[in-house]
């Protein structure tokens, strides 16, 4: 089993996370919703796995390449 680090394509802020450590996700399922200049940018799965680890939380401001979750594939 590999890890996958996901990161954000954007700087802005954690709107909402949409999974919880040890979710199974499907290929491109919804992980998080960011918020930056006033849009909602969703986070798709960019694998099929299992959510290991959140790095963010709600509200968190985030920057370009930050790591927002781990996943086992």
């Amino acid at each position: 089993m590999a890890e996958l680090k996901v990161r954000s394509e954007v700087a802005g802020s954690v709107w909402k996370l949409l999974v919880n450590v040890g979710s199974r996700v499907e290929l491109d399922a919804p992980l998080l919703i960011l918020e930056s200049m006033k849009m909602e940018i969703p986070v798709d799965a960019p694998v099929a796995g299992e959510v290991l680890s959140i790095a963010v939380e709600p509200e968190e401001v985030v920057e370009e390449d930050q790591v927002l979750l781990v996943l086992r594939t």
